[in-house]
């Protein structure tokens, strides 16, 4: 019994520095998600504007920071510096949702193919799955909130609506018989 609190205590703490440590993968990729299409309408207009992607990538990955600015700009340096393309992009493959971007930027590397048009169907692309993961979540949360709603509003119907009516039924049928 005197070991109970104790033993409460270590797996609370367990728990929380559990929990402590996954909450900042979650807000990354949170970020990223949030970032994508920005980063992508950003380095589409860098691109139609003249820069090369390279150039692009460095200038985004440099203005947005967080989690897509640092890979962006860490990908244009390793390529600047004589790295492999895919190498160099794959730590921004590595981010959900934004692998297309990084085969995109790797393909302008290997071959030069031109990236504006693409990178701005990509951020269309990014901002469209935004929005529906948004309306989805919405249309859940909607969903879960009509369980309390009605445990609430069932009780008081019931007292209000649907008690008096038996209670009078009965009262009649029992001072009649």
């Amino acid at each position: 019994m005197l070991a109970a609190p104790a033993v409460g205590y270590v797996a609370w703490r367990h728990a929380r520095q559990k929990h402590a440590s996954f909450p900042a993968r979650s807000d990354d990729t949170q970020e990223a998600a949030r970032q994508l299409p920005l980063a992508a309408d950003l380095l589409a207009a860098c691109i139609a504007s003249g820069a090369s992607p390279l150039t692009a990538a460095h200038a985004v990955g440099e203005s947005l920071q967080g989690p897509i600015g640092v890979r962006l700009s860490r990908g244009a340096a390793e390529v600047r510096l004589g790295g492999e393309p895919a190498d160099a992009w794959r730590h921004l493959s590595a981010i959900p949702g934004a692998a297309p971007l990084a085969r995109l930027l790797e393909r302008a590397g290997d071959s030069g193919a031109p990236t504006a048009d693409p990178v701005a169907r990509l951020a269309a692309d990014a901002r469209a799955d935004r929005a529906r993961t948004a309306t989805a979540g919405a249309r859940k949360a909607a969903v879960l909130m009509t369980a309390p709603v009605g445990l609430c509003f069932l009780p008081a119907f019931v007292a209000v609506g649907v008690l008096p009516v038996v209670i009078g039924l009965a009262q009649g049928l029992l001072s009649a018989g």
